[in-house]
């Protein structure tokens, strides 16, 4: 559909502003270069985070979280709820107050407690979990029922979030909201991997909506992993590694792994797999590991290798490009790869080097999205190449 890029507001009509994905892949490409340097840069002592903003640790675990990984499902959701409900979703200027809020979020982390920070440290959430669920509910009947889950879970984020703020409260913040963040990659796995398989590779992979369901469940249970006793917690995200195993070989993965845009998710789900486990590990025998290792094989393995492919393939999808992966693009991913062996390998195996491979894992996924970003900005800044509005 041809449209001319003017009107009483030629600042909405910018390509930017057209779908959640533009503005907020950007963003989240741009996080991902410069959180982790800055985290890595603080954790060696080399730079001090302002001391009336958050704790340090605290500031890291949040900015990956709902900085970074909501930049990434923010876009996603709002991208996606297009397909799933038929309706155009957020776009010109209330996209980019999103946009905007998110923005005053990251500076607000840096604030002394206050009223104002609370609000910024909560309207960009608000806003677009709001619209999210707001639409799901009004045009359930459009959409899949799988999209109940979304539903349930997204309003949790709210409470995870600030009880991440929160000192004494932070430790229950961070295990519900990595909890929540298992959930939307465990749907897209469960939707994306069979879909790709049929359209791309040729191949029906087996489905059962009891193991489908069960997944999902234990997945919504471990959610409140830190609320459980321990050994209940265990069992819960023990058998969902099983499940999600399972389901796994069973869906042919050495085909999959033919395909980049396929085999990484495929390396994601079992990274998910490998994470549950850990976790069911610590919780179960209090075998930790050296530094919070199940949780960075989380945001390594799962969100630090599907990412930055899911942007690109969302990215060339939804702006008329053919899914075409560049010798750059793979390479991002190989360091992405590089990075999560130095922070989940080599930190176990070789420890007394451990400040070393902290720095060179930051530098590996720093490099990556620095990569995904130079690749994304010409094709999220103009035009679909296709002509079509969006």
């Amino acid at each position: 559909m041809a449209r001319r890029w003017h009107g009483k507001r030629p600042m909405f009509d910018h390509p930017i502003w057209l779908l959640g994905f533009r503005p907020f892949f950007l963003l989240a490409a741009l996080a991902g270069a410069i959180l982790v340097p800055i985290w890595a840069a603080a954790f060696a002592g080399a730079v001090a985070l302002p001391a009336d903003g958050l704790p340090a640790l605290a500031w890291h675990a949040h900015e990956m979280f709902y900085g970074f990984g909501w930049a990434v499902l923010g876009g996603f959701l709002l991208t996606a709820s297009r397909n799933w409900l038929r309706i155009r979703g957020l776009h010109g200027g209330p996209l980019a107050l999103a946009a905007l809020l998110w923005i005053l979020e990251r500076v607000a982390v840096f604030l002394p407690p206050s009223p104002l920070r609370l609000v910024l440290l909560n309207a960009f959430a608000v806003w677009v979990i709001g619209y999210l669920v707001g639409i799901l509910a009004r045009h359930f009947r459009n959409g899949s029922p799988q999209n109940a889950w979304f539903l349930v879970a997204l309003p949790i984020f709210l409470v995870a979030k600030n009880l991440l703020l929160q000192p004494q409260t932070w430790v229950v913040g961070v295990a519900m909201t990595v909890g929540l963040f298992r959930l939307p990659f465990a749907l897209m796995f469960e939707r994306l991997i069979p879909m790709f398989m049929r359209n791309a590779m040729g191949v029906e992979v087996p489905r059962r909506s009891w193991l489908d369901t069960a997944i999902k469940a234990l997945l919504l249970v471990g959610v409140f992993q830190a609320l459980l006793p321990n050994a209940v917690a265990a069992i819960v995200l023990g058998a969902a590694a099983i499940l999600l195993g399972a389901r796994l070989l069973a869906w042919r993965p050495l085909v999959g792994l033919r395909r980049v845009e396929i085999g990484v998710m495929y390396v994601g789900s079992a990274g998910l797999v490998v994470h549950l486990l850990l976790e069911a590990l610590r919780l179960g025998a209090g075998w930790t590991g050296v530094g919070t290792l199940s949780t960075h094989a989380f945001t390594l393995l799962v969100m630090g290798l599907v990412i930055p492919a899911m942007l690109l393939r969302v990215s060339m999808g939804h702006t008329g490009r053919p899914i075409a992966f560049t010798n750059v693009d793979r390479a991002a991913l190989w360091i992405m790869g590089a990075a999560a062996f130095f922070r989940l390998v080599a930190t176990q195996a070789w420890p007394g080097a451990y400040a070393a491979w902290i720095a060179t894992a930051a530098a590996g996924w720093s490099v990556c999205f620095a990569l995904v970003l130079v690749r994304l900005a010409p094709m999220l800044l103009r035009p679909r190449v296709d002509g079509r509005l969006v």
